[in-house]
């Protein structure tokens, strides 16, 4: 497989276990994976060029690595803040006051959805549907789900981080 200099040895050896997953001739099966873990290795986002060299290791046109990555939206195609903050807007969210929580975090950050902070410190970013419906409201930021939202529930995690 043909390595790229953009990526390091660290993430092809995360990368090379998710292509053990898959049978030989299906590695570009590990597309996925391979996207998050470049994208956490470059501060929270993918350039071309990194999603050209998971092409050129998968052995996959690199339309299809940008298919996967503008489709999902865990993949950012541009700088992030060091923390994103997910909100859940589908519906049981919706009906259980996302539109507040939404609010709340624009008007405490002084963003809008989809903008960073001028500290680089948050991005605050609308997602569709984390299976967290019987707890909604509910945001994510890294791995880490939040339910039950209220505002002081907000101060009490936004306090707490970096």
């Amino acid at each position: 497989m043909n390595k790229s200099t953009l990526i390091d040895e660290a993430s092809y050896c995360e990368i090379d276990q998710w292509i053990a997953k898959y049978p030989d001739d299906q590695k570009q099966s590990a597309v996925m994976a391979a996207l998050r873990i470049v994208q956490d290795q470059n501060g929270g986002w993918l350039t071309t060029e990194l999603m050209d060299a998971i092409a050129l290791y998968l052995e996959m046109p690199a339309i299809a690595v940008y298919e996967v990555a503008s489709f999902y939206s865990m993949y950012e195609l541009k700088p992030v803040g060091r923390h994103k903050i997910c909100v859940c807007t589908n519906l049981s969210c919706m009906l259980n006051g996302a539109e507040q929580i939404v609010g709340y975090l624009e008007e405490k950050l002084g963003i809008r959805l989809g903008q960073t902070t001028s500290d680089k410190k948050f991005t605050l970013k609308e997602v569709e549907c984390l299976g967290a419906c019987g707890d909604a409201p509910m945001m994510q930021i890294g791995r880490q789900y939040y339910e039950n939202l209220t505002p002081e529930i907000i101060d009490s995690i936004l306090d707490k981080l970096d």
